[in-house]
């Protein structure tokens, strides 16, 4: 094998960290990094980008000027591989062509498409309001349960109450309970459609879909749009659904997507 064929996995390489590592300063710079990652891996994440820009320049430098200083040495020995090494070579080549064209093309995207958030249908492919939804929901601990007018519920948030829902084992002590939650709009049936927010772990890779069915009297807002829903948890009209509870509304108003539209 020529010195130029070992060299392009190297320039594949860190040309990919580099691209890797511009786009993710990129996003911290347009304030974007949360849409793809846990707030409290941001600066990790950043600091790493920051070393690795550099890492990877070095890098390229070095493999560009070790290709001039060495040259091909054919002997007895590369006789046969030059017969028979012309396809791998031709392989080897195309392979590493796809990965730059795959690598410029996602730099290129993620510089010039705007950052979005995950869609109802991805909450839907991912199961929202499943039977384990109380396990997706990320929480460090149980929430507190309402077994009295002491627990303040100003703070929760979708997951709260979904797990909330999901823990209590009787559930008439939820109904009646004010709320008023944002998120987005996963569509049902039937007047019904399920608030919705992500809670990521991690990043958007591992990012869970956890709801709350919502029933009004009013028209079901288009799928994905964003709504602040005021109202009150009943039981649920629909006795063959798997969830107990839902939110009764009294108003469902659109809104603009928060600006972090995730929960941790």
């Amino acid at each position: 094998m020529s010195s130029s064929d070992s060299r392009r996995p190297a320039f594949l390489g860190l040309g990919s960290v580099l691209a890797v590592a511009l786009c993710t300063l990129w996003l911290a710079g347009t304030r974007h990094l949360d849409l793809y990652i846990n707030p409290r891996y941001a600066v990790f994440t950043v600091v790493l980008a920051a070393v690795a820009v550099p890492a990877a320049v070095a890098g390229l430098v070095v493999v560009a000027r070790g290709a001039g200083h060495t040259h091909d040495h054919a002997g007895p020995d590369d006789a046969p591989t030059v017969r028979t090494g012309g396809a791998t070579r031709l392989l080897r080549s195309a392979l590493v062509g796809i990965a730059a064209v795959v690598t410029i093309g996602v730099t290129v995207a993620m510089l010039v498409l705007p950052p979005a958030t995950l869609s109802a249908r991805t909450a839907q492919q991912r199961s929202v309001g499943s039977a384990t939804l109380s396990d997706a929901t990320g929480a460090s601990g149980t929430v507190a349960l309402l077994g009295s007018d002491a627990v303040d519920t100003s703070g929760y948030g979708v997951k709260d109450w979904a797990a909330l829902i999901r823990q209590t084992t009787d559930t008439s002590a939820l109904v009646g309970k004010r709320v008023t939650l944002t998120g987005f709009v996963v569509p049902g049936s039937d007047g019904a459609f399920t608030l919705t927010r992500f809670v990521i772990s991690c990043c958007a890779v591992d990012a869970q879909p956890v709801g709350i069915g919502v029933v009004t009297s009013g028209a079901v807002p288009d799928e994905n749009a964003w709504v602040t829903v005021t109202g009150s948890l009943v039981a649920n009209p629909d006795q063959s659904s798997d969830a107990r509870i839902v939110i009764g509304a009294a108003t469902v108003k659109r809104v603009q997507q928060p600006e972090d539209p995730y929960e941790y």
